[in-house]
């Protein structure tokens, strides 16, 4: 089953939405990671629809967030805020409403390309402990290298929200290896790029949707689908910020 990585509950009827082919985790969190404080993952970001948590998002300006083009689907400004500065899910913090909410015109419900959008929000964040902008990655991370996650989505497939933000540090695969595990499901572009353990047992999860991965304190990659969560041969997918980031800048004037 892949995995649903936006809390479907809150966009449909709760527990009766129905995984597509190629479709992102519509629900979700860290699978086999730890506690973590926000002080340090301070542009770390969660997507509220109606008030309560649907995504994670990344701070990147005082008044620009970029998440999951996924997560704004059929979603209106309106209904969205994010939380910033708390590492309770629900409470603390500073709640900061949208005021627009763009999703990369190419992204594809089906396959999920270009899964990538930008916010902006009507009171800038103030930055400060537990409050702060990530830098925009240039280059897409190389195998092996250190990956880090975090949001507050399930620990388990299908599993129950945190409440503390969780992390999860994972090694980049390889893009063709990762392309021929998914190979029954026409493979990955070149918009993504993947990391897991070996073995699984780490991972991202449904309510993760649209948060960050960072490599060298960098926003590289967005939290967007796969096949289960945390299992052996079937990788995190996540939308791949070097290859989008002219979407990003385009919009948001963030390079």
């Amino acid at each position: 089953m892949l995995r649903f990585l936006v809390l479907a509950s809150l966009i449909a009827c709760s527990l009766c939405a129905v995984p597509r082919i190629r479709r992102p985790r519509l629900d979700g969190r860290i699978v086999g990671g730890q506690p973590a404080d926000i002080a340090d993952y301070p542009y770390q970001l969660s997507f509220q629809y109606l008030g309560s948590h649907m995504c994670g998002a990344s701070i990147i300006s005082e008044i620009w967030v970029v998440t999951a083009a996924h997560c704004v689907d059929d979603v209106s400004p309106s209904s969205a805020s994010f939380r910033a500065g708390s590492s309770i899910r629900g409470s603390g913090g500073s709640v900061h409403q949208a005021s627009a909410l763009i999703a990369n015109p190419n992204y594809d419900y089906y396959t999920i390309d270009f899964d990538v959008a930008v916010a902006k929000v009507s009171t800038p964040f103030s930055f400060g402990t537990g409050v702060q902008p990530i830098a925009l990655t240039s280059s897409e991370p190389s195998a092996g290298q250190t990956a880090v996650v975090t949001g507050w989505g399930t620990t388990s497939s299908g599993g129950s929200l945190p409440t503390q933000l969780q992390v999860v540090s994972l090694p980049i695969v390889d893009h063709g290896e990762c392309s021929q595990d998914y190979a029954d499901y026409g493979g990955i572009t070149d918009n993504m790029i993947c990391a897991a353990e070996a073995e699984g047992g780490k991972d991202s999860c449904q309510g993760d949707s649209g948060g960050p991965l960072t490599v060298n304190g960098k926003l590289t990659g967005i939290v967007s689908w796969g096949v289960g969560c945390a299992e052996k041969g079937y990788p995190g997918v996540y939308a791949n910020v070097a290859s989008l980031k002219s979407f990003i800048t385009q919009e948001t004037g963030v390079n």
